[in-house]
C-alpha cells in the first residue's frame, strides 16, 4: 500500500467486496441444502435399514439405529406392532416415503443450484481480483502489494473516507 487508490481501485473494490458477501450468501444456501439432504436421508436410512426390521421380528420394543430410529421406522413398527399386514404398513409408510422423496428433490436442486451460483461468482471475483491488480499496480502499488490486499480492509478505509 504504497500510495492513494485511484477511482478505479475505489469502484473494483467496492464490486469485489460485494460479490464475496454474494459468496458468502451463497455458501450458507450450499450448507442449507447440504443439512436438509443429510436430515431427509437419516430419515430413510433408518427406516429402511434390514436391521431396523430385525429388531421388530425379536419383538425388541425400541428401534435404535445410529442416532435413533427414524420417522419412517416408528411408522413401520407401529403398524407391525398392531398387527396390521403389508397394505397397513404402505399405508403408514407410504405418503412419509413420498415427502422425504420431494424433500430431497429440493434439496438436491437447491444445492445444485446454488453451487452453479458459486461457480460463475468466482469466475467474476477472479476476473474483479485480476482488473484490482491491475489497478493497483498502476497506482504505484508493487505487485506483491496489490495482490495481497485486504479487499474488506480497503472497502472500510473507502467507506471512512
Amino acid at each position: 500500500m504504497t500510495s492513494e487508490m485511484p477511482a478505479r481501485a475505489r469502484q473494483l473494490v467496492s464490486k469485489l467486496a460485494a460479490l464475496l458477501e454474494s459468496d458468502s450468501e451463497l455458501a450458507k444456501r450450499l450448507n442449507d441444502a447440504q443439512s436438509r439432504l443429510q436430515d431427509a436421508n437419516g430419515q430413510l436410512w433408518s427406516g429402511l435399514h434390514p436391521d431396523a426390521l430385525g429388531l421388530l421380528y425379536d419383538d425388541t420394543h425400541q428401534v435404535a439405529i445410529g442416532q435413533g430410529g427414524s420417522v419412517i421406522a416408528d411408522l413401520m413398527i407401529d403398524a407391525l406392532r398392531e398387527g396390521g399386514g403389508e397394505r397397513e404398513v404402505e399405508t403408514a409408510v407410504l405418503p412419509k416415503l413420498q415427502q422425504t422423496h420431494w424433500t430431497i428433490h429440493r434439496a438436491f436442486v437447491d444445492y445444485q443450484s446454488a453451487w452453479e451460483e458459486r461457480r460463475q461468482l468466482a469466475a467474476r471475483v477472479g476476473e474483479t481480483g485480476h482488473q484490482l491488480t491491475d489497478a493497483l499496480t498502476a497506482a504505484g502499488w508493487s505487485e506483491d502489494a496489490a495482490r495481497n490486499a485486504n479487499v474488506h480492509e480497503l472497502a472500510a478505509a473507502k467507506n471512512a473516507s
